[in-house]
Protein backbone atom coordinates (compact mmCIF):
# COMPACT_ATOMS: atom_id res chain seq x y z
CA UNK A 1 0.00 0.00 0.00
CA UNK A 2 1.27 3.22 -0.98
CA UNK A 3 1.93 5.63 2.25
CA UNK A 4 0.07 8.75 3.01
CA UNK A 5 1.70 12.11 1.76
CA UNK A 6 2.01 14.15 5.46
CA UNK A 7 -0.99 16.25 5.93
CA UNK A 8 -0.84 20.08 6.73
CA UNK A 9 -3.46 22.84 7.10
CA UNK A 10 -2.32 26.54 7.44
CA UNK A 11 -2.18 27.59 11.42
CA UNK A 12 -3.66 23.88 12.35
CA UNK A 13 -1.45 22.49 15.18
CA UNK A 14 -0.06 19.08 14.65
CA UNK A 15 0.37 16.38 17.08
CA UNK A 16 3.83 13.88 15.90
CA UNK A 17 5.44 11.19 17.57
CA UNK A 18 8.65 9.53 15.93
CA UNK A 19 9.79 6.26 17.46
CA UNK A 20 13.38 5.78 17.82
CA UNK A 21 15.01 2.34 16.13
CA UNK A 22 17.11 1.65 19.56
CA UNK A 23 15.88 2.41 22.69
CA UNK A 24 17.86 5.55 24.16
CA UNK A 25 20.76 4.18 26.59
CA UNK A 26 20.68 1.03 24.98
CA UNK A 27 23.60 0.64 22.88
CA UNK A 28 26.56 -0.89 24.68
CA UNK A 29 29.27 0.97 25.62
CA UNK A 30 27.09 4.19 24.44
CA UNK A 31 25.85 7.16 26.16
CA UNK A 32 23.48 6.74 28.95
CA UNK A 33 19.92 7.12 28.52
CA UNK A 34 19.91 10.40 30.61
CA UNK A 35 23.02 11.96 28.50
CA UNK A 36 20.97 11.58 25.67
CA UNK A 37 17.61 12.93 26.39
CA UNK A 38 19.45 16.28 27.75
CA UNK A 39 21.09 16.72 24.49
CA UNK A 40 17.94 16.05 22.34
CA UNK A 41 16.06 18.39 24.47
CA UNK A 42 18.66 21.12 23.02
CA UNK A 43 18.33 19.91 19.70
CA UNK A 44 15.02 20.05 19.93
CA UNK A 45 15.13 23.28 20.87
CA UNK A 46 17.32 24.35 18.38
CA UNK A 47 15.74 23.21 15.57
CA UNK A 48 12.01 24.71 16.53
CA UNK A 49 14.16 27.93 16.82
CA UNK A 50 15.81 27.12 13.25
CA UNK A 51 12.49 25.88 11.18
CA UNK A 52 10.44 28.08 13.16
CA UNK A 53 8.17 25.93 14.17
CA UNK A 54 5.88 26.86 17.51
CA UNK A 55 6.09 24.26 20.10
CA UNK A 56 3.08 23.75 22.24
CA UNK A 57 3.91 20.41 24.29
CA UNK A 58 6.08 17.89 24.19
CA UNK A 59 7.56 14.31 25.59
CA UNK A 60 10.60 12.21 25.50
CA UNK A 61 11.05 8.84 26.97
CA UNK A 62 13.10 6.48 26.14
CA UNK A 63 11.34 5.17 22.91
CA UNK A 64 9.85 7.59 21.40
CA UNK A 65 9.34 11.89 21.16
CA UNK A 66 5.91 13.37 20.76
CA UNK A 67 5.27 16.85 20.76
CA UNK A 68 2.77 19.16 19.62
CA UNK A 69 3.29 21.81 17.43
CA UNK A 70 2.53 24.08 14.80
CA UNK A 71 4.64 24.44 11.70
CA UNK A 72 4.94 27.81 9.68
CA UNK A 73 4.44 25.65 6.60
CA UNK A 74 4.12 22.56 5.20
CA UNK A 75 7.63 21.60 4.74
CA UNK A 76 8.81 22.72 8.87
CA UNK A 77 8.30 20.08 10.60
CA UNK A 78 9.76 17.20 8.44
CA UNK A 79 12.95 19.23 8.41
CA UNK A 80 12.69 19.44 12.70
CA UNK A 81 12.23 15.80 12.87
CA UNK A 82 15.15 15.40 10.10
CA UNK A 83 17.65 17.58 11.98
CA UNK A 84 17.37 15.67 15.14
CA UNK A 85 17.96 12.97 13.38
CA UNK A 86 21.09 13.98 11.59
CA UNK A 87 22.62 15.56 15.08
CA UNK A 88 21.37 12.40 16.35
CA UNK A 89 23.28 9.79 14.25
CA UNK A 90 25.94 12.45 13.73
CA UNK A 91 26.78 11.33 17.35
CA UNK A 92 26.04 8.18 17.99
CA UNK A 93 27.28 6.51 14.74
CA UNK A 94 24.90 3.75 14.73
CA UNK A 95 22.52 3.59 12.02
CA UNK A 96 19.03 4.68 11.15
CA UNK A 97 18.01 6.69 14.49
CA UNK A 98 14.25 6.09 13.86
CA UNK A 99 12.00 3.35 13.55
CA UNK A 100 9.88 4.32 10.39
CA UNK A 101 8.31 7.30 8.81
CA UNK A 102 6.80 10.14 11.90
CA UNK A 103 2.83 9.92 12.48
CA UNK A 104 1.17 12.89 12.73
CA UNK A 105 -2.51 14.17 13.09
CA UNK A 106 -4.02 17.39 12.68
CA UNK A 107 -5.50 18.99 15.94
CA UNK A 108 -8.54 21.03 16.19
CA UNK A 109 -7.86 24.16 18.52
CA UNK A 110 -10.32 25.07 20.91
CA UNK A 111 -11.35 21.41 21.25
CA UNK A 112 -8.69 19.10 21.43
CA UNK A 113 -5.38 20.90 21.66
CA UNK A 114 -5.95 20.66 25.82
CA UNK A 115 -6.62 16.76 25.34
CA UNK A 116 -4.23 16.21 23.02
CA UNK A 117 -1.53 18.13 25.92
CA UNK A 118 -2.21 16.03 28.17
CA UNK A 119 -2.51 13.07 26.67
CA UNK A 120 1.42 13.47 25.27
CA UNK A 121 2.55 14.92 28.86
CA UNK A 122 0.47 11.99 30.44
CA UNK A 123 2.61 9.43 28.64
CA UNK A 124 5.88 9.44 31.24
CA UNK A 125 3.47 8.20 33.98
CA UNK A 126 1.61 5.86 32.09
CA UNK A 127 4.77 3.86 30.63
CA UNK A 128 5.68 3.52 34.63
CA UNK A 129 8.62 5.97 34.45
CA UNK A 130 7.27 8.64 36.84
CA UNK A 131 4.25 8.49 39.33
CA UNK A 132 3.43 11.60 38.52
CA UNK A 133 3.37 13.26 34.90
CA UNK A 134 5.45 16.47 35.97
CA UNK A 135 7.99 14.82 37.79
CA UNK A 136 9.65 13.86 34.30
CA UNK A 137 12.44 16.12 33.39
CA UNK A 138 12.33 15.97 29.78
CA UNK A 139 8.39 17.09 29.03
CA UNK A 140 6.66 20.15 29.39
CA UNK A 141 4.56 18.84 31.52
CA UNK A 142 6.34 20.68 34.67
CA UNK A 143 6.15 24.17 33.05
CA UNK A 144 2.57 23.98 32.47
CA UNK A 145 1.68 22.82 36.02
CA UNK A 146 4.17 25.26 38.02
CA UNK A 147 6.58 22.22 39.01
CA UNK A 148 9.20 24.17 37.81
CA UNK A 149 9.33 27.92 37.68
CA UNK A 150 9.52 28.75 33.95
CA UNK A 151 9.01 26.14 30.62
CA UNK A 152 11.76 25.99 27.95
CA UNK A 153 12.57 29.35 26.58
CA UNK A 154 12.04 27.94 23.03
CA UNK A 155 8.39 26.75 23.66
CA UNK A 156 5.29 28.72 22.87
CA UNK A 157 2.45 27.94 24.90
CA UNK A 158 -1.00 26.91 22.54
CA UNK A 159 -3.92 30.22 22.89
CA UNK A 160 -6.33 27.09 24.56
CA UNK A 161 -3.59 27.04 27.28
CA UNK A 162 -3.98 30.41 27.92
CA UNK A 163 -7.44 31.15 27.94
CA UNK A 164 -7.50 28.26 30.86
CA UNK A 165 -6.94 30.50 33.36
CA UNK A 166 -6.92 34.15 34.13
CA UNK A 167 -3.47 34.00 36.01
CA UNK A 168 -0.46 31.67 35.63
CA UNK A 169 -1.23 30.57 38.68
CA UNK A 170 -4.70 29.95 37.74
CA UNK A 171 -3.87 28.03 34.39
CA UNK A 172 -1.45 25.96 35.72
CA UNK A 173 -3.54 25.13 38.84
CA UNK A 174 -6.21 23.95 36.16
CA UNK A 175 -4.23 22.20 33.88
CA UNK A 176 -2.78 20.41 36.52
CA UNK A 177 -5.90 18.91 37.75
CA UNK A 178 -6.93 17.62 34.08
CA UNK A 179 -3.31 15.98 33.72
CA UNK A 180 -3.61 14.40 37.53
CA UNK A 181 -7.44 13.07 36.18
CA UNK A 182 -6.62 12.36 32.89
CA UNK A 183 -8.38 11.64 29.77
CA UNK A 184 -11.76 9.83 29.65
CA UNK A 185 -11.03 6.17 27.63
CA UNK A 186 -12.50 7.25 24.45
CA UNK A 187 -10.77 10.64 23.99
CA UNK A 188 -7.71 8.68 24.40
CA UNK A 189 -8.89 6.31 21.84
CA UNK A 190 -10.03 8.88 19.60
CA UNK A 191 -6.69 10.67 19.52
CA UNK A 192 -4.46 7.21 19.21
CA UNK A 193 -6.36 6.30 16.35
CA UNK A 194 -6.16 10.10 14.28
CA UNK A 195 -2.52 9.73 15.18
CA UNK A 196 -2.11 6.10 14.16
CA UNK A 197 -3.92 6.47 11.19
CA UNK A 198 -2.40 10.36 9.84
CA UNK A 199 -5.55 11.90 9.91
CA UNK A 200 -7.87 14.77 11.61
CA UNK A 201 -8.87 14.83 15.31
CA UNK A 202 -11.69 17.22 15.38
CA UNK A 203 -15.60 17.05 15.09
CA UNK A 204 -17.57 17.32 11.68
CA UNK A 205 -17.35 20.71 11.10
CA UNK A 206 -13.99 21.02 11.13
CA UNK A 207 -13.05 17.73 9.24
CA UNK A 208 -15.34 19.79 6.33
CA UNK A 209 -13.52 22.80 6.71
CA UNK A 210 -10.35 20.98 6.11
CA UNK A 211 -11.29 19.49 3.09
CA UNK A 212 -10.63 22.94 1.36
CA UNK A 213 -7.96 24.00 3.21
CA UNK A 214 -5.72 20.64 3.73
CA UNK A 215 -2.71 19.40 1.56
CA UNK A 216 -4.99 15.93 1.21
CA UNK A 217 -7.63 14.21 2.56
CA UNK A 218 -7.68 14.68 6.33
CA UNK A 219 -9.89 11.73 7.50
CA UNK A 220 -10.79 8.06 6.28
CA UNK A 221 -12.88 7.18 3.00
CA UNK A 222 -16.03 5.37 3.97
CA UNK A 223 -15.72 1.68 3.71
CA UNK A 224 -16.62 -0.32 0.63
CA UNK A 225 -17.59 0.61 -2.45
CA UNK A 226 -19.10 3.81 -3.68
CA UNK A 227 -22.83 3.14 -4.22
CA UNK A 228 -23.85 2.71 -8.21
CA UNK A 229 -26.01 5.79 -9.12
CA UNK A 230 -29.51 4.57 -10.29
CA UNK A 231 -29.93 4.32 -14.14
CA UNK A 232 -31.87 7.40 -15.67
CA UNK A 233 -35.45 6.00 -16.05
CA UNK A 234 -36.38 7.22 -19.83
CA UNK A 235 -39.99 8.93 -20.26
CA UNK A 236 -43.31 8.08 -21.90
CA UNK A 237 -43.03 7.11 -25.42
CA UNK A 238 -44.25 9.63 -27.82
CA UNK A 239 -47.25 8.56 -29.84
Amino acid sequence: MARLPRLYAPQIPQLVQARFAQALGSVPQGESATTLMDRLCTWLGDSAREHRVEVHGWSLVHDRLTLLATPPGPQALPKLVQALGRRYAAQQRQGRVFAERYRSALVEPGRWVLPALIWLESLPAQLSYVDLPENWPWSSAAGHTGAVAAAAAWMVDHPDYWKDGNTPFDRQARYKERLHSGLPAGQRQQIERALFGQWALGDAAFLQQLETQASRRARPAPRGRPRKRPAPQSGPEEA
